[in-house]
């Protein structure tokens, strides 16, 4: 209905009115957001004083010296009266927070916190005034020596600052020894975590020591490792200098060069030095660990010089004015700068606006004469002075001052048990310095959204920016380009090198080594090496080795290793073309000697076959086929029951063929010398005595054989007493003791040396076939074959020796088969009518030889 229509559109206004607010709000945001607090009109003009319940004193670089210290010969007042802008500008932050603190009235409700802040003019002759005064009870304003500080309270109830490392050397200890907090907002050293020495310092900036690992690990994400550091000649300096070195030490970073830049004498010629032996050491990066006013001067005759590097600032000056604002230096090369992590203070800009427009109104009727001032001149500030908090310097240290106030604050809080609207504070109250230090030990403050805490050691949980300067056009920002707290962070994308190819610098004093290669270092320097190549056995265990590792025991390695590994073998296996080859040449020996057997076995009975030996002639070509096929052992994995079977098997079967020919060779022998007693015993040789001869030749070889397999190794014993000087190689049975090998061997050359004997001198038998030159040749060629495989072995690798035993064992069971059966073959063939009694009279019936008649010898024709 129209009722619930126009009910519904008023809901949708009524809900949709805030949004409408917030639309208006952002849309005219200026007059909403820049409206200062009620209390900014509330603030006292005195910049450096403000009474109050509890004091805080405070030590800033508000002026620069004036006076010449090295003329100096009475205690009087030095003069300080150039304003320091950083300085000044810390001190109106700590304005600031004690005024913002007091007009919240949340940490201390109640009660109002002042401050005396003093200037140090960066002198320790200067600091040491006001802090005697921060020491002087508060009843009386009177230091008195006494036994028992313990209930002394001080006018002051803890220090904020001072900024330098140097300052604090000169207090740190006395503060210590009244255990009065000191909240120090930039003293950065590392030697004031020694709680020994400074029991009381705190501070709301890393230590040095963090700030010089995220260096080194800067430096090792790029990959420079040769590099020259340069410091300011005071405490910061000096410390920050071998801090650095000291670490590069214990990594892969040389220090190429060191110096100090002198602060209270003149630093030209030091400079002049310091850049001389930077170009002579051929560095591409420079670590610059100095306090501003030395930065300023080094980098003018950098620029002079017109030297280019990658410069790595420390935070004291990585975003100071004085050296942004040098003509030119934006020509020397890539500066990346550390600074801490911080958070931005956005009220701090109108608050001092606001203090100097009133500043400025007073200013005429305030004119100051009180020698307690310690910068009469800022009177005169006004409103075009705002870059004393704005300058990128001040904006990046102003949480710092904040952190160490509020640090305080908080502390004081706990102290006095305060809620949310009353502390336990009256007029009796005492703040006892130790009391005080006791809990800001213990102290955690959320500041902005930033939780802060302290250990130890007094250091804060906060880590670092890393900026690089960026030139667009002629105006200078700095580009965060990383981060470390505990871990470095980087993003190389964002970098800009100032190099011709835009690439990252090489910074190294010798070229990378590549894998397998150990460093030879030459001079002092780690970093300046030659590098050697490891040879076999031994491998580089790790980057950065001066000295290759031996590879442990039963592993090597090639040469230019990283690593060992077990030993792998090979063998004349199927595939392997040498074993092709091999097993090529088996099979045809195999098809000759099958084809032999067969043909002998188509024309058993006949003259040809009686006579070579009837049924033995088929044993000797089935033992030659043995012989053969043994061979192929020799062409597998080796492994312990091969190794043993391997020689054995191949020379019995040998065995039994030069046994039957022996036999047959004796036979013959017999038959031409004592051919009357031949015909009579013939059928006796013939029958049991060849076969118990045949036996007894083969007992005696697998004696042989027996031996050799005892006392030779396995294949197992051998692997494991094997020396390893290899990555790979071939494996072959150990044919060991050499001597039963030749005991073996031995055996069957001398059956075939007696053979060779008893038929060389045998008379021809006439008109019938000679049997016993087939014997001569077959015997004479196995000789000559195993004579020739002695010195041949010997000078052979283990792989050659494989297959020089096979090729030889072929060699002469060819020899066998070729000389002794392919003549017969050939008859059998070609000349079947010869196969006849009366061919082989004298072999087969004993009947006397009757040799061939002398060929006359021709007359030569006269001539006519």
């Amino acid at each position: 209905t129209v009722f619930s229509l126009l009910l519904l559109l008023r809901v949708m206004c009524i809900m949709a009115a805030p949004f409408t607010l917030l639309v208006l709000c952002w849309a005219f945001r200026p007059s909403c957001s820049e409206n200062p607090p009620q209390w900014y009109y509330n603030i006292s003009t005195d910049l450096f004083h403000l009474p109050g319940d509890i004091l805080l004193g405070g030590l800033f670089p508000i002026n620069q010296l004036t006076s010449d210290l090295s003329h100096r010969t009475r205690p009087d007042n030095i003069s300080c009266a150039r304003i320091n802008r950083l300085g000044l500008g810390l001190a109106l932050v700590m304005k600031y927070a004690v005024d913002e603190i007091n007009a919240q009235q949340i940490l201390l409700p109640g009660i109002k916190l002042g401050f005396e802040i003093y200037d140090t003019c960066k002198q320790s002759s200067v600091v040491v005034h006001p802090t005697m005064s921060f020491l002087t009870a508060k009843s009386n304003k009177v230091l008195s020596v006494e036994c028992d500080y313990t209930q002394y309270e001080t006018s002051i109830s803890a220090v904020i600052g001072p900024l330098s490392s140097e300052m604090v050397t000169v207090i740190g200890k006395l503060l210590g020894f009244f255990l009065m907090p000191q909240v120090s907002f930039g003293a950065t050293s590392d030697q004031f975590s020694n709680k020994l020495l400074y029991p009381s310092f705190f501070r709301t900036v890393p230590s040095d020591k963090w700030q010089v690992e995220a260096m080194m690990l800067l430096l090792k994400r790029f990959k420079w490792n040769w590099v020259a550091v340069v410091g300011s000649e005071e405490e910061y300096g000096k410390a920050g200098v071998q801090e650095f070195s000291k670490l590069a030490e214990n990594t892969s970073v040389c220090v190429a060069y060191q110096g100090l830049i002198p602060v209270y004498t003149d630093p030209k010629s030091a400079i002049d030095t310091i850049i001389n032996n930077i170009n002579a050491t051929n560095v591409s990066v420079v670590v610059v660990f100095s306090i501003g006013d030395p930065a300023e001067v080094f980098f003018k005759e950098v620029i002079k010089r017109k030297v280019t590097a990658v410069w790595i600032g420390s935070t004291s000056w990585s975003m100071d004015h004085r050296l942004t604002s040098l003509p030119g230096i934006e020509g020397v090369g890539t500066i990346i700068g550390f600074i801490e992590k911080t958070k931005p203070l956005d009220l701090l800009p109108n608050y001092t606006r606001q203090l100097l427009t009133k500043l400025s109104k007073e200013g005429v009727r305030h004119k100051s004469n009180d020698l307690k001032d310690p910068c009469p001149q800022c009177w005169n500030l006004s409103t075009a002075d705002i870059t004393l908090v704005t300058q990128p310097s001040v904006k990046q240290q102003a949480f710092s001052v904040y952190a160490a106030i509020y640090s305080v604050a908080q502390a004081l809080r706990n102290l006095l048990q305060c809620n949310s609207t009353a502390c336990i504070y009256g007029p009796e109250t005492q703040i006892l310095p130790w009391k005080l230090l006791q809990v800001l030990k213990n102290t955690s403050v959320d500041i902005n959204g930033k939780y802060l805490k302290f250990d130890s050691q007094g250091n804060p949980n906060i880590g670092y920016e890393i900026i690089e300067w960026v030139w667009k056009a002629s105006d200078l920002k700095f580009i965060h380009v990383g981060s470390y707290y505990e871990q470095l962070i980087t993003n190389k994308t964002l970098f800009k090198w100032h190099t011709a190819n835009s690439e990252v610098p090489q910074s190294t004093c010798s070229a990378a080594c590549s894998e397998g290669q150990v460093r030879r270092v030459k001079g002092f320097h780690s970093c300046c090496f030659d590098c050697i190549d490891c040879l076999e056995g031994t491998y580089q265990a790790k980057n950065g080795d001066i000295q290759c590792t031996q590879c442990p025991s039963r592993t090597w390695s090639v040469r230019r290793s990283t690593s060992c590994v077990q030993p792998t073998f090979s063998f004349l296996s199927w595939h392997k073309p040498e074993a092709v080859g091999l097993t090529l040449a088996v099979v045809l020996l195999l098809v000759c000697e099958i084809s032999v057997g067969v043909l002998f076995l188509k024309h058993r009975g006949t003259p040809v076959i009686t006579a070579s030996g009837g049924a033995l002639s088929f044993v000797a070509v089935l033992s030659l086929m043995g012989a053969c096929l043994s061979l192929l052992l020799f062409l597998v994995e080796p492994g312990d029951f091969v190794c043993r079977i391997q020689v054995p098997l191949s020379s019995i079967f040998q065995t039994v063929a030069l046994s039957i020919m022996t036999f047959i060779s004796l036979q013959i022998l017999y038959a031409t010398e004592f051919p009357k007693m031949a015909a009579s015993h013939l059928h006796v040789l013939r029958g049991p005595g060849t076969w118990l001869f045949v036996l007894v030749c083969c007992a005696l070889q697998a004696g042989l054989c027996g031996s050799f397999v005892k006392n030779g190794v396995s294949l197992s014993e051998y692997m494991a007493d094997m020396h390893i000087d290899f990555v790979t190689t071939f494996l072959a049975c150990p044919m060991l003791p050499l001597s039963g090998l030749g005991l073996i061997q031995g055996f069957n050359c001398a059956m075939a040396l007696v053979s060779f004997m008893c038929t060389f001198m045998a008379a021809k038998p006439l008109n019938q076939y000679n049997l016993a030159r087939d014997i001569t040749f077959s015997s004479l060629f196995y000789c000559v074959i195993w004579v020739t495989f002695i010195p041949i072995y010997t000078g052979l690798d283990v792989k050659e020796k494989s297959i020089a035993h096979v090729l030889f064992s072929l060699a002469s069971n060819l020899t066998l088969v070729a000389a002794y059966y392919f003549p017969k073959c050939h008859l059998l063939l070609r000349k079947p009518e010869l196969n006849t009694a009366e061919q082989f009279g004298t072999f087969l019936e004993g009947a006397p030889v009757t040799q061939a008649p002398e060929e006359p010898q021709p007359q030569s024709e006269k001539k006519t």
